[in-house]
């Protein structure tokens, strides 16, 4: 049995490297993959527009396709750059979407997975606007908005994103924040943490209590992903082609 978690690629346009690579990436895992989990912010934004305006990322979308075709199960984890997914990915891609955080049992082990959004407790500004992001009546809104305004959201949140990401982690210990999180979640019951968001590639497993904490990295300067093989989490690193 072989699951993939994969996190914070940020796709933007087709001729980047790392648009490319993922989809190389993709295509090596049809027909070798039992469940794909995508921990959030996969693109630089998605919102589930029914014109889908997102034309740029259809090559993804095959990709998905063509795996989900071959017998492998999606499952994704909103981030905070891509939200109310649409039907695209619940009709067309049958993928199971969480919203939040889900403890899933995975070859046997209980994983709590997250894009990790919500863990910082002190980042309060971001954590309001993800509660008015997240409100009903924006997921019922996205229906009724012109195309035109995806752009726009797109730009206002990418702005926000790239101003303050070197100002929070100069603040704040995103290694330690996630062992603390690993904590709690150990009194869940749970046998590990798989988290995206923070761009962190870390994998830590603690003997003493055979809990794994997966931080995903990204999928852009550092090409890293998770990986379960036989109940074993493994953070692992894509090699990409030398010429």
């Amino acid at each position: 049995m072989r699951a993939i978690f994969i996190a914070d690629a940020h796709l933007a346009s087709p001729e980047a490297l790392n648009f490319r690579l993922l989809l190389r990436f993709l295509g090596e895992l049809e027909g070798k993959l039992d469940t794909l989990y995508i921990v959030g912010d996969l693109f630089d934004f998605w919102l589930g527009f029914p014109s889908h305006p997102f034309i740029q990322y259809d090559e993804v979308l095959d990709a998905l396709d063509r795996l989900v075709l071959r017998g492998c199960k999606l499952v994704y984890f909103e981030g905070n750059h891509d939200f109310h997914l649409g039907d695209i990915f619940s009709q067309r891609l049958h993928a199971e979407i969480h919203s939040g955080p889900s403890i899933e049992t995975v070859q046997g082990k209980r994983l709590y997975i997250c894009h990790g959004d919500q863990i910082n407790r002190e980042d309060h500004g971001y954590l309001l606007l993800r509660f008015l992001l997240r409100m009903s009546i924006v997921a019922a809104g996205v229906k009724h908005f012109p195309p035109a305004w995806a752009e726009k959201i797109r730009k206002v949140l990418q702005k926000r994103s790239r101003a303050g990401y070197l100002v929070k982690t100069s603040r704040w210990d995103y290694r330690q924040i996630l062992l603390d999180f690993a904590g709690t979640v150990r009194k869940y019951g749970c046998d590990g943490l798989v988290v995206g968001h923070f761009h962190l590639a870390l994998h830590e497993y603690a003997p003493e209590t055979a809990f794994t904490v997966l931080s995903l990295g990204d999928w852009m300067g550092q090409l890293t992903y998770g990986e379960m093989i036989d109940g074993e989490l493994r953070l692992m690193t894509y090699s990409a082609p030398t010429s």
